[in-house]
């Protein structure tokens, strides 16, 4: 489950652009690694993955407990293999880490 919590854990958000038509084959593509090889990774917190609505965008946003643990994954074979199949997918990917830095969450009271 996504919490997201100030200083708690490490963020990566990767920005595919795609064409159109290959918009779904790269969120196969990330459901399938999340599934099968980054949940199993140590650290590994939670993964979220965002399409646009205008079509040319995948957001993934993944959360994980440490860089240490992310570096870790980057160095599985298997995670690694799972990366570069989305990213040739894709036009582009724009990989970036983050920490959260401020959150704002709507009270529950003031929901419809």
């Amino acid at each position: 489950m996504t919490m997201i919590t100030i200083g708690q854990s490490l963020v990566i958000r990767e920005v595919f652009t795609v064409t159109r038509d290959r918009q779904q084959e790269v969120i196969d593509e990330l459901s399938e690694a999340t599934e099968s090889v980054m949940r199993e990774q140590p650290g590994y917190i939670s993964a979220n993955i965002h399409r646009s609505l205008d079509g040319p965008k995948v957001v993934n946003y993944v959360q994980w407990r440490q860089v240490e643990d992310f570096q870790a994954m980057l160095r599985d074979p298997t995670a690694t293999e799972h990366r570069e199949r989305a990213e040739r997918i894709a036009m582009s990917v724009e990989p970036h880490l983050y920490e959260v830095a401020c959150i704002d969450r709507a009270e529950a009271s003031a929901a419809p």
